[in-house]
């Protein structure tokens, strides 16, 4: 899930995709992150760290504050997004499936 640190309604509408995506997925937890982007507009911040880092708290999920345009902390979403994942579904590097080959990814 992503928010702007400089919008405080989108940070608030976060609890509401996130039951919206565990509903759809009919699941009780889901593999997530939660990204704090604009931390590059640091001067129009309307939510805190702390904030932020306590709402992944409540999700048990990584928090990231990012910037797509100066390309902050992107990378290191991704990759704790895949760690997430391997963690749900029991996989792991170079850890090979038996039988069918399941594929599929779901970024939201």
């Amino acid at each position: 899930c992503v928010f702007a640190i400089t919008s405080r309604s989108s940070f608030e509408e976060i609890d509401g995709f996130r039951e919206q995506i565990l509903r759809v997925k009919d699941e009780d937890k889901v593999p997530m992150v939660l990204c704090g982007n604009k931390c590059d507009l640091n001067d129009d911040r309307q939510v805190t760290t702390a904030e932020g880092g306590d709402k992944a708290k409540t999700f048990s999920c990584p928090f990231h504050e990012t910037s797509a345009k100066a390309r902050i902390n992107v990378e290191e979403s991704f990759y704790d997004l895949v760690r997430e994942i391997r963690k749900a579904t029991g996989g792991g590097p170079g850890k090979k499936s038996g039988g069918k080959k399941r594929a599929g990814c779901n970024l939201l």
